[in-house]
């Protein structure tokens, strides 16, 4: 079966949904979480600041349905889960580190440059 070329400008190419998700408000930093390795659910609550139970469950559940996060039950009491990126899931951590890193190294300047639009009563043009 020959695969077909996916195109991102495509309204109607599967690569949006792949793109969507990348997007995520969460994904990016439960990824930052996980890329150490395997968390708890509380830790990479911990460490993802903000999400709630319920979004976190959420957003763990589709990266796995993705194939970009895996999921491990073991058989203890209490049950104890822990999650991880898989190998598709470790090849899309280096770009979305790059885009951490620019943002974290920008935030300063695109901050500035709100506070000098606003000031100059921009936001209502």
């Amino acid at each position: 079966m020959e695969s077909l070329p996916f195109d991102v400008m495509d309204q109607n190419c599967p690569s949006r949904l792949v793109l969507q998700r990348i997007g995520d408000k969460w994904t990016p930093l439960i990824f930052q979480a996980l890329k150490d390795g395997s968390r708890r659910f509380g830790e990479i609550r911990l460490v993802v600041q903000g999400v709630s139970p319920k979004v976190l469950t959420q957003s763990l559940r589709a990266l796995e349905r993705d194939g970009l996060v895996s999921r491990e039950i073991f058989a203890e009491v209490p049950v104890r889960v822990e999650y991880r990126l898989t190998p598709l899931g470790d090849s899309l951590l280096q770009p979305l580190d790059a885009v951490r890193v620019w943002a974290e190294a920008h935030a300063a300047s695109i901050l500035a440059s709100r506070d000098a639009y606003d000031d100059a009563g921009l936001e209502s043009a």
